[in-house]
């Protein structure tokens, strides 16, 4: 007990005198899913509301698998991540393996599914709301997508918030691509990771504090959306 209050106790200084390696850390991990999720959001809303609007012969089934992709595995995206950039794989003249661009790209595999998915049921209901407005005026369907993004812009902000949430806590994929390098590739989950396995708790419960620290902060402002979304339908 007193060896896990001194480990939380060194933890808690090494945060509030921001220790360079905490921070460098805390810094790259926000880099990198920062720039995953907003690629993410920009692949992930526009084929949200395009399925919306779209009607073809397997949209049920490309709709299903979406939604199942919510759940991806994220060591096999990893795993296969890994195979493509390989020096053997079809992407490894790239030499990107490694690298925070593959960390980068990890995620964004992992988060546009999220997006995509949660973005879908969002526009679909302002569809029916608006489905014979926006007929009746004769918008092109460019011009319905844009509409049905801004008017359930904050059910979409959740959505990218909930990728967030999902990206920043990641292990697994980013572990594999990146390979968890010091002063290159490594992030806060995968430095955890690593520190407890040599016995550093401080420094793992230091970049713990921080990794639930975001985590608390991106559920507030998800409740905070959607609680405000809710009052603003009464």
């Amino acid at each position: 007990m007193d060896s896990l209050l001194a480990g939380l106790w060194a933890a808690i200084e090494l945060v509030v005198t921001l220790d360079p390696d905490l921070v460098e850390i805390t810094l790259r991990s926000l880099q990198v899913t920062v720039t995953a999720v907003v690629i993410a959001a920009f692949i992930g809303l526009p084929l949200g509301a395009w399925l919306t609007l779209t009607r073809f012969r397997l949209r049920r089934v490309t709709v299903a698998v979406l939604n199942a992709l919510m759940g991806l595995p994220p060591v096999v995206v990893g795993l296969v991540l890994y195979v493509l950039l390989s020096r053997a794989g079809p992407f490894g003249v790239l030499d990107l393996l490694f690298t925070p661009t593959a960390m980068v790209i990890a995620q964004i595999v992992i988060v546009t599914p999220i997006v995509a998915s949660l973005c879908h049921q969002a526009t679909r209901e302002l569809w029916f709301l608006y489905h014979d407005l926006l007929i009746s005026m004769n918008t092109t369907k460019w011009q319905r997508i844009r509409t049905l993004l801004w008017d359930g812009r904050r059910a979409l902000l959740t959505a990218v918030l909930t990728g967030f949430g999902r990206a920043i806590g990641e292990v697994g994929a980013i572990m594999i691509v990146g390979g968890n390098i010091d002063h290159v590739t490594r992030v806060l989950t995968t430095a955890i990771a690593l520190e407890v396995g040599k016995g550093d708790f401080a420094l793992a419960l230091g970049l713990g504090l921080v990794l639930i620290a975001l985590a608390v902060l991106i559920n507030l402002a998800i409740h905070s959306l959607s609680r405000t979304e809710k009052e603003g339908t009464w």
